[in-house]
């Protein structure tokens, strides 16, 4: 695969995300209401505080997993794509849209899986009709197979076709084929109406998806000036009206067509266009963003007015509370190494090295990329991505304020933790588990600016080598992370770091361990230097996690009336809620919570959990999802067991152990590679070696089975070696 594809990955996942964001305060929209309200969109209709998570921006990074996750990588078969659906998804709540069995088709499909449909016959139309099969969503999630299939259009469309046939058939299932072949294509072809014969080829010329693809083509070679009247025509012979379900897939199609060939290779044309004209626009412009985005690469998407808003920042709304808390980077790097993988290559310098690493909280080795960073304190601080870092492929990040601020302090920083004050709504219900623990260690690699970048900031130039360099100095820099601890924060700071040269150096410190409080954010705090800025080259965390969590600390956080969850956790069934210090979880047939890191290896988990009512009462580790993990604990009356969960839980062990309802009872769970060993009060009572295909990493939970109800005060954890 080329070098050049991995910046245009980012560029396409990027777009995807600033399409959804521009089509999102008009979603079901009519043209005539966006031109009453509106007029003419040139630009984002809404200036969101923080957007929230999107079923559009869901689907694509969690299904894409199934490559990875599944049974037959590199290859992928379409119950691969059902078990990430199944694993990935709350049970009827966040995602995507839970309207009901028969109105939502994923939420058909999705209860077609849950109660042992297989894919492909969960999504197929002789299961659930033609009209629940051919809405939108066969198209709306498919982006990130065209994007792990740079100019390999027959691999783009396998894999398309396997993921949209779990929830769609007929129509839904062609146009994402059609999607996935134009974004894939797009790598290695710039003509707009050559990259839709392309999507066309792979399509069977009868199907009614081909049919208005070329009949939307033929007006436009006979109206090329008029898209208003193109929609026109697609309303009068493809509307809502002609067609069954809230959002079918035939209509939408046409619009997409039309901004393409009506915006004339123009990024934001094309973007604006589809936006206008209405109907399910975060879904339509975010396609069309995508193959646009990969198609022109990162020079054609404007900074100011589509970037900037953005600030590289996207959460997801799965039960994975800590990969809900993301980046766009991150997003297209997952993807530019499993299109490396899918090629059987090896990535170039020095993706290969950033890629080892893991998890950044930033490394802006993508053009322009900002990682989601923010500034606090300074007056005018601006961050831009320029061409004068160091150890991720010479890319920093410049931090620039007002020189007449020298002296005063700024806070550079991640958030690693969000809640509902942050966002501007509540779409698809997302929670999150923080993506920093006490005991981790804080890297950072920075120097202060020297005057040539600041002068790059002014005139937004990307070079500043060969230009001055004269040092600012003296300098100092603190690492900090900011924490929530009952219903107070509090900054925790490392020693003062300082230096005079203005090279960049390297600074570490260790979070206090041991601790019961949510890391809300980590970054550097550094007295502002006489040319107003700092260039920071790394940001990251690592090392061993140990902390604890006291639920008498925690709490109830409200998002509406009907979405409340506990705070560092997700929910994948069930009711969880606090009182008297403790959390409660009850809920028919089962019930599941979540926190953590999903990378965690090898650890130990003690939690204090109180059997209240019924037969079956669990401490999760090694939580891979809602479909992988362990369960330790009582697994019927006078015993205690370890279960494996493999989409179906099983016992691997148990023994007699006489549990009483009401008592607490100290469970202590080691995991150490495929060994899990399980301690009560102290005393070893089992002992297990998991040899088929165990599951070695994850991360933790509660659980319970039989529709019983458990209690549970305390959680604490200690990593054994590093993520």
């Amino acid at each position: 695969m080329k070098a050049e594809y991995i910046d245009r990955i980012y560029a396409g996942w990027l777009a995807k995300i600033i399409g959804i964001r521009l089509g999102a305060p008009v979603e079901g929209w009519t043209f005539e209401q966006i031109r009453k309200r509106y007029g003419r969109i040139d630009a984002y209709p809404v200036d969101y505080q923080d957007f929230a998570a999107d079923d559009d921006s869901n689907g694509p990074i969690f299904f894409v997993r199934a490559l990875k996750e599944g049974k037959h990588f590199p290859d992928m078969e379409p119950q691969d794509v059902g078990d990430a659906l199944m694993n990935y998804a709350g049970y009827q709540h966040g995602f995507f849209w839970f309207g009901g069995y028969g109105v939502s088709t994923e939420h058909t499909a999705f209860e077609n899986l849950w109660n042992g449909i297989p894919a492909p016959r969960s999504g197929s139309a002789r299961q659930n009709g033609l009209a629940v099969a051919e809405q939108i969503g066969g198209q709306i999630f498919i982006d990130c197979w065209g994007l792990v299939s740079p100019g390999k259009e027959e691999r783009a469309a396998r894999l398309a076709r396997a993921a949209a046939s779990v929830t769609h058939d007929g129509n839904g299932i062609q146009g994402g084929v059609f999607v996935a072949v134009c974004i894939s294509h797009a790598f290695v072809e710039r003509d707009i109406r050559r990259i839709i014969c392309k999507g066309l080829s792979f399509l069977p010329k009868d199907c009614e998806y081909a049919a208005v693809v070329r009949a939307v083509m033929d007006f436009y070679d006979e109206n090329p000036g008029d898209w208003e009247a193109c929609f026109s025509y697609i309303h009068d012979n493809w509307g809502y009206d002609r067609y069954p379900g809230n959002c079918h897939i035939i209509p939408n199609a046409a619009v997409m067509i039309l901004s393409l060939l009506y915006g004339e290779g123009d990024f934001d044309r094309t973007l604006c266009i589809c936006c206008m004209c209405g109907w399910d626009t975060d879904c339509n412009v975010g396609n069309v963003a995508t193959i646009m985005g990969v198609r022109g690469g990162l020079s054609v998407i404007d900074y100011a007015r589509w970037r900037e808003p953005v600030n590289d920042f996207v959460v997801f709304s799965s039960v994975a509370g800590a990969l809900n808390i993301s980046d766009v980077p991150e997003g297209a790097s997952y993807m530019a190494q499993l299109a490396y993988e899918l090629d059987g290559e090896i990535p170039p310098k020095p993706w290969r090295e950033i890629w080892s690493r893991g998890r950044w909280l930033g490394h802006f080795a993508y053009t322009g990329s900002t990682q989601g960073m923010r500034a606090r304190g300074g007056r005018g601080t601006t961050l831009r991505n320029v061409n004068c870092g160091d150890a991720t492929g010479g890319r920093g990040l410049l931090v620039a304020t007002d020189p007449e601020q020298a002296g005063s302090v700024c806070e550079v920083y991640k958030k690693t933790y969000y809640e509902p004050g942050d966002f501007h709504d509540d779409r698809y219900q997302p929670s999150f588990s923080p993506t920093v623990y006490p005991g981790q260690t804080l890297h950072c690699r920075l120097r202060p600016a020297w005057a040539a970048d600041v002068e790059a900031a002014a005139g937004q130039l990307d070079l500043v080598s060969g230009r001055e360099r004269r040092p600012a100095a003296p300098f100092q820099a603190q690492l900090y992370v900011r924490v929530r601890q009952d219903q107070e924060e509090k900054i925790l700071c490392s020693q003062v770091f300082s230096w005079e040269d203005g090279s960049f150096r390297d600074i570490s410190w260790q979070i206090p361990g041991k601790n019961s409080f949510t890391v809300m954010e980590a970054g550097v705090c550094y007295q502002i230097p006489e040319n107003g800025g700092i260039v920071l080259d790394t940001l990251c965390a690592d090392g061993k996690a140990d902390y604890e969590i006291d639920f008498s600390r925690e709490r109830t956080e409200k998002w509406t009336d009907v979405h409340r969850e506990i705070s560092q956790f997700t929910r994948e069934k069930g009711l969880g809620f606090l009182q008297e210090g403790r959390l409660h979880l009850t809920g028919t047939d089962f019930a599941e919570v979540y926190t953590g890191d999903w990378e965690w290896t090898d650890y130990e988990a003690e939690f204090a959990l109180t059997p209240i009512l019924g037969q079956e009462h669990y401490a999760l580790v090694r939580v891979q999802g809602a479909i992988r993990s362990y369960a330790v604990g009582f697994t019927r009356a006078g015993y205690i067991g370890v279960c494996k969960k493999d989409g179906e839980s099983r016992i691997l062990q148990e023994t007699v152990f006489e549990w009483k309802p009401e008592e607490t009872y100290r469970l202590r769970v080691s995991v150490e590679k495929n060994q899990i060993r399980v301690f009560c009060h102290g005393q070893e009572i089992l002992a297990v070696q998991d040899d088929e295909n165990p599951w070695l990493k994850g991360g933790i939970g509660l659980g319970v089975r039989s529709n019983s109800h458990c209690s549970c005060s305390r959680i604490s954890l200690t990593c054994l070696r590093e993520k």
